[in-house]
């Protein structure tokens, strides 16, 4: 099914994959081409549903993989998930303290990072997108490095299923993005270019991921476990908050373990 695929590099595999899932933000974005807001219950659902394909992303194409890996290895099969993993999640939560940015369901003044209210909100929300959206692009790039450094619990379908999964969670984030600068009263066409802007940095974490496989190979675990833990903590820390605090808990809940149940789907069918 993956005939023509299978023949490319895995640097081109990769660009490939986050193309879509940038492609992906870029359609949420394009909402505000046809209307200035959107139901928030509907939102709510869709960011709950997104919480959901990450979570289910972060075991079935990275950890369990990474486990699998590091078991033929001299490492205990638990230690490079468990180390990679926290460093994933310190890594970004580093990088939240230092880089300005503002989360696209907060008001201004809980705009963090340092010197956030020096900057305009446009910019705070994009930052906010981007940094998240670091973790997503090394998880694509890592996964198809893996398929072509010939690891056994590595396959082509898995890492195609995980950017399925990471382009389906991407669309609310465009949306979340471009419409609060709609409301503000950005015009249409540099909300959607923010709104789309803020997935730019994939294809090119997605590269790094792959040049990182190959360059410290043995370190595969790691950098999976890696990027599960980085993508756990967005999840944590902004997705299932910014889904329940307008009281849709319930539905947000459901959406979340609908959204987890169809990337635990994709990634074993396809996997």
């Amino acid at each position: 099914m993956w005939d023509g695929v299978a023949q490319l590099s895995p640097a081109v595999q990769a660009l490939l994959g986050t193309l879509f899932t940038w492609g992906m933000t870029a359609l949420g974005a394009a909402v505000v081409f046809t209307t200035k807001s959107i139901n928030q219950r509907l939102m709510d659902g869709m960011l709950g549903f997104a919480g959901g394909v990450m979570i289910a992303a972060s075991f079935w194409s990275l950890l369990a993989p990474a486990i699998e890996m590091a078991g033929q290895d001299a490492w205990p099969a638990w230690f490079p998930a468990a180390v990679g993993f926290l460093m994933g999640g310190f890594f970004l939560w580093g990088i939240d303290q230092l880089i300005p940015h503002l989360h696209p369901t907060s008001p201004l003044s809980e705009a963090e990072g340092i010197g956030p209210f020096k900057r305009k909100r446009s910019t705070l929300l994009v930052l906010a997108i981007t940094l998240h959206n670091i973790p997503e692009g090394l998880a694509i790039g890592v996964a198809f490095g893996a398929v072509a450094a010939d690891f056994p619990s590595a396959s082509l379908t898995g890492a195609i299923a995980l950017a399925i999964g990471i382009g389906i969670q991407n669309f609310p984030e465009g949306v979340a993005v471009a419409l609060p600068l709609r409301r503000d009263g950005m015009s249409r066409r540099k909300s959607f270019f923010y709104g789309q802007l803020s997935a730019v940095v994939e294809p090119v974490a997605a590269l790094f991921g792959v040049w990182a496989v190959f360059v410290m190979e043995p370190l595969l675990p790691f950098a999976l476990s890696f990027a599960a833990g980085a993508m756990i903590f967005v999840v944590v820390e902004e997705v299932i908050p910014g889904s329940q605090e307008n009281g849709h808990k319930d539905l947000a809940s459901i959406a979340l373990m609908l959204g987890f149940t169809v990337m635990m789907i994709l990634d074993v069918a396809l996997g």
